[in-house]
C-alpha cells in the first residue's frame, strides 16, 4: 500500500449491542463527507453496511455483548471496501430463503443479505459466513 492507502485503511471494533449501529452510521457519514460521495449512493452504503453489522450482532454473535464485531474498511480513489466480521459459528449463505417469495414477504426478518447484494457492487462471504466483504464503486459529486 502507498502512503495514501495507509491513511484510508481503518478498523473499528465494538461490542455486539444494537446501539452500536450508531458507530457505523457515523463512519458512513464521515466517509461520504471525506470522499464527496454522491447523495444517491449514501443510502446504499448506509443500508448495506448497517445490515451487515446488524446481522453480525444479532445472528452471528446472538446479541452477546461479550462478543465483538469488527469493521475494516479501505477507501481508494474510486472504491470503498468493507469487511464485517463476527465471532459466531457462521451460516449457510448459499442457501438462504428468497425474501421476495410470497410465503416470505410477511416475515419480519430475512432480507439483510438480499439488501446487501442489491445495494453493494459486490458481496463476498468468507470464513463460513463469519466475514462479509462489501465493495462499492464511488460516485463522487
Amino acid at each position: 500500500m502507498d502512503a495514501l492507502d495507509m491513511e484510508t485503511a481503518q478498523r473499528i471494533d465494538f461490542k455486539s449491542k444494537s446501539e452500536n449501529i450508531i458507530v457505523v452510521e457515523r463512519l458512513i457519514n464521515d466517509l461520504c463527507d471525506k470522499h464527496a460521495i454522491h447523495e444517491d449512493q449514501y443510502g446504499n452504503l448506509l443500508i448495506a453496511l448497517t445490515e451487515a453489522v446488524n446481522n453480525a450482532i444479532m445472528h452471528g454473535n446472538s446479541s452477546d455483548p461479550n462478543k465483538n464485531v469488527t469493521v475494516e474498511y479501505h477507501s481508494g480513489e474510486n472504491t470503498i471496501e468493507f469487511m464485517v466480521k463476527d465471532e459466531g459459528s457462521g451460516f449457510d449463505f448459499e442457501n438462504l430463503p428468497d425474501p421476495t417469495d410470497p410465503k416470505n414477504i410477511e416475515k419480519p426478518t430475512g432480507r439483510g443479505v438480499f439488501l446487501m447484494k442489491n445495494l453493494a457492487d459486490e458481496v463476498v462471504f468468507h470464513e463460513e459466513g463469519r466475514v462479509v466483504e462489501l465493495k462499492f464503486q464511488i460516485i463522487a459529486n
